[in-house]
C-alpha cells in the first residue's frame, strides 16, 4: 500500500508512514483516536456491575418486660411461705421437743418460772426462724437467679434501678424493708397496686424492681 500523504510504500501492516508519520488506519481500532507519536490510548476498563450485597434480616425488637404486679406477687410469696415452713418444720420439731416449747404450748404456763421457760424457747425459735427467712430471701434474690422459689415459678425476677442484679446487701435491706411495710398495717405492701412501677415501700426503701419475664 502507499501513503495518501506523501506517495510512499508502506507495509500493510504498518499503523503509519515511515516517511511522514501519517497514520494509515491499519492496525488500529476504528473510531479511536491516535495519541501522539502514534501510541493507541488504553481502552477504558468497563466497570464491573455491583454485586448485590447481603443483608441479614433485621432482629425483632426484644419484646418490654413487665413489672409484676400486687397479685402475682402475693401468689410468689404464698409459694415461698409453704416452702420455707416446711424446710424449716425439720428443723423447728425437734428444737421445740428439746427445748421443752411444744410441752409448754399443749400446757400454759401455771408459775412465773414456767412462763419465762416457755417465752424464752419461743424467743429462740422464733429468732432461727427470721435468721433463716433472711437468708432465704436475701441469698436468693442476690443469686444468679435474682428470684426466690416462687417468683422463679412464676417467672419473677429482682434487679435493682437500671435491671442490674442486685448485692446481697440491697437484697438485705430490701428484706428487712418489709418489716415497715408490715408495721404500717401492710401499705407497703398494698403500693404495689397503685404505683407507677408496682414497687412496694421495701422496694422504693432498697432501690428495686421486680419485673416479670413471661
Amino acid at each position: 500500500m502507499f501513503c495518501s500523504r506523501c506517495g510512499s510504500q508502506v507495509a500493510d501492516d504498518a499503523a503509519v508512514c515511515p516517511s511522514c508519520g501519517q497514520p494509515t488506519g491499519t492496525g488500529t481500532r476504528r473510531g479511536i483516536p491516535l495519541a501522539p507519536a502514534g501510541n493507541v490510548p488504553p481502552e477504558a476498563e468497563t466497570p464491573e456491575p455491583p454485586q448485590e450485597i447481603f443483608r441479614a434480616p433485621a432482629a425483632p425488637d426484644n419484646p418490654p418486660l413487665r413489672y409484676a404486679g400486687f397479685w402475682l406477687r402475693l401468689v410468689a410469696y404464698i409459694i415461698d411461705y409453704i416452702i420455707f415452713n416446711i424446710a424449716f418444720s425439720f428443723i423447728s420439731l425437734p428444737l421445740m421437743a428439746r427445748s421443752g416449747l411444744a410441752y409448754w404450748m399443749q400446757h400454759q404456763p401455771q408459775t412465773p418460772e414456767q412462763l419465762m421457760v416457755f417465752l424464752n424457747a419461743f424467743a429462740r425459735i422464733g429468732l432461727l426462724a427470721l435468721f433463716l427467712n433472711w437468708l432465704y430471701f436475701a441469698l436468693l434474690e442476690s443469686s444468679r437467679w435474682q428470684a426466690t422459689i416462687g417468683k422463679k415459678t412464676l417467672g419473677l425476677e429482682v434487679t435493682d434501678l437500671a435491671g442490674q442484679r442486685i448485692s446481697f446487701a440491697r437484697a438485705t435491706g430490701r428484706y428487712f424493708g418489709k418489716i415497715i411495710s408490715t408495721m404500717i398495717f401492710f401499705v407497703g405492701f398494698f403500693m404495689i397496686g397503685f404505683t407507677e412501677k408496682k414497687q412496694g415501700l421495701h422496694d422504693m426503701l432498697a432501690g428495686c424492681l421486680v419485673w416479670r419475664k413471661i
